[in-house]
């Protein structure tokens, strides 16, 4: 079920949970038809989207010229999204920067070739904690399967994700948790602690807290 994080007269903040599409599959009411649903009175827009495994935030537009303007913040990399993300693989490095060219493959895969062409570039942090590796994640881009061809990619593929060699449970480990743009001049940020799920604990939730604190953590420069 949706959870409505933050409402204002042009956007929402809203939590989709892991097995919602964002848009309806046969009979299942994806993310945009159950606002519309709820919320019949209301008109919204669409201007970023997640995979039907992950949880976690999104914008949606409540007007167009709000739509609009998200829409710019996006193709222009304005927004800052981090994602929490589990593996039971070890990565072949702890932090640093996945960069590469997207491009499809089998089964309705992607991966990443030396190619700057449709490039997707993904910075992460990462550490061990109680049997599983907890990436923290900053892509630089918004390319379809980004964050999973990359943790693949590392050797460390997802928890759950099963479409990209992922070891087998209860959900795929993929969470968007915060939010940050400037908004009519002032700062928004947004967080959601990743709660569903046998290995999002609440102790989990305080080791993140704890370990990847924004302001002691030193993201490459963006080139």
């Amino acid at each position: 079920m949706l959870q409505i994080i933050f409402r204002s007269f042009d956007y929402w903040v809203v939590e989709k949970p892991a097995g919602m599409s964002f848009h309806a599959e046969s009979k299942e009411l994806g993310v945009m038809e159950s606002l519309a649903a709820s919320y019949p009175t209301h008109t919204f827009y669409p201007v970023h989207r997640l995979d039907k495994m992950t949880s976690g935030l999104l914008v949606v537009a409540c007007n167009a010229s709000a739509a609009a303007t998200f829409g710019a913040m996006f193709e222009n990399h304005e927004m800052e999204k981090r994602y929490v993300a589990l593996s039971s693989k070890k990565p072949k490095k702890k932090q640093g920067t996945i960069s590469g060219g997207m491009v499809p493959s089998r089964r309705g895969q992607w991966k990443l070739t030396q190619d700057k062409e449709n490039l997707a570039i993904t910075q992460f942090f990462s550490k061990y904690f109680q049997g599983v590796r907890v990436f923290f994640i900053r892509p630089l881009t918004g390319k379809t399967h980004q964050i999973r061809v990359a943790l693949k990619s590392l050797g460390s593929p997802i928890l759950g994700d099963l479409r990209y060699s992922g070891e087998k449970a209860d959900r795929g480990y993929l969470h968007a948790y915060s939010l940050q743009f400037n908004w009519q001049g002032e700062v928004k940020r947004y967080c959601s602690f990743p709660s569903y799920g046998e290995y999002f604990s609440s102790e989990l939730s305080e080791f993140l807290a704890a370990q990847f604190d924004e302001s002691l953590l030193k993201w490459p420069a963006k080139k």
